[in-house]
């Protein structure tokens, strides 16, 4: 089947079944384009709270397709490969959080949106890159707070609020990867670009930033500033999107630093995304399989932390 027809017959099933396709920004741009929404992880879950589709094929990683199952527990949510999981859901595993939760039992726990399920349900609050900063003020000044699981997020919503949030020790590979070195040689090639960071990376690359925020802000931010030129520092895949919003400008992905191999590629790309295809999305779509099968008592946890972010994020 040619990539046109596999295309073709994705839409085909999807109308039969009243599916609804869902992408994040880092997937491969030819399952962005197909699908009937792209976004971020806090748009994808409010779509996915507010759809009357039957079925849910969220093409992402694993944890963005439980907590649509989650918001969802009617609906059949799939994803087109379960092997798809998170470097930074995966840096935080339930069990020792909660272990580290109940070590601080005057703390409130704020976790980041990547994280499991299970994690979920020993938390507080669920933030997103796109509202960390207005949930975190959204509490008391005085509130002792723990934040999980990317370290770098915390530190960043720290220096920008004047918290001291306690913070897990988690990371994002793909963010965590980025060199400072190379962006500056890219900023000394290019002196009319902006640097656009995700507040994922560390500080010494957020230092660098013309603008930090999540995905969306930062498309948004690409798509309204006057220049030309902008070097990206978050997972390439969302300089689809932005090619396509802003075709007249000129969109630069930040390297990694150089591999143990000595060898580099021109942009930082997520592994696990990536493994989200065309072929994958037809299969799961015409088999409905692999759902999304979320414990009865740990999505009756998980939900709680959910509803409240979406709720502070109105």
């Amino acid at each position: 089947m040619s990539k046109t027809e596999l295309k073709e017959e994705i839409r085909r099933l999807a109308r039969e079944k009243n599916a609804v396709i869902m992408a994040h920004y880092y997937v491969d741009g030819e399952v962005q384009d197909l699908a009937d929404f792209i976004g971020d992880s806090l748009a994808l879950a409010q779509q996915a709270g507010k759809t009357d589709a039957d079925i849910i094929v969220l093409c992402g990683v694993h944890f963005m397709g439980e907590t649509a199952a989650i918001l969802c527990p009617n609906k059949k949510v799939l994803v087109p490969d379960p092997a798809a999981t998170c470097s930074l859901a995966e840096s935080c595993p339930a069990d020792a959080f909660g272990e580290f939760v109940a070590a601080h039992p005057d703390h409130i726990v704020v976790s980041y949106v990547n994280t499991t399920a299970a994690t979920k349900a020993v938390t507080d609050v669920v933030v997103t890159s796109s509202n960390a900063r207005q949930i975190v003020e959204s509490l008391p000044k005085d509130a002792k707070i723990i934040f999980g699981p990317d370290q770098n997020l915390g530190n960043y919503i720290n220096s920008i609020t004047g918290r001291n949030m306690l913070l897990w020790n988690g990371a994002c590979h793909v963010h965590a990867r980025f060199s400072v070195e190379k962006i500056l040689e890219l900023k000394a090639a290019h002196p009319g670009a902006k640097v656009l960071v995700h507040p994922e990376c560390k500080g010494p690359v957020v230092a660098l930033a013309d603008k930090v925020g999540s995905t969306a802000a930062l498309l948004k931010f690409a798509i309204a500033d006057e220049s030309t030129e902008f070097i990206v520092a978050t997972e390439s895949g969302i300089l689809h999107e932005m090619q396509k919003q802003a075709p007249q400008k000129t969109f630069i992905p930040a390297p990694p630093e150089l591999s143990e191999t000595g060898s580099t590629c021109a942009c930082n790309e997520c592994e696990y995304m990536k493994m989200v295809t065309l072929e994958k999305v037809y299969r799961c779509l015409r088999d409905e399989q692999p759902v999304v099968q979320v414990p009865k008592e740990i999505a009756a946890k998980a939900i709680k932390p959910i509803e409240r972010m979406l709720e502070l994020s109105k």
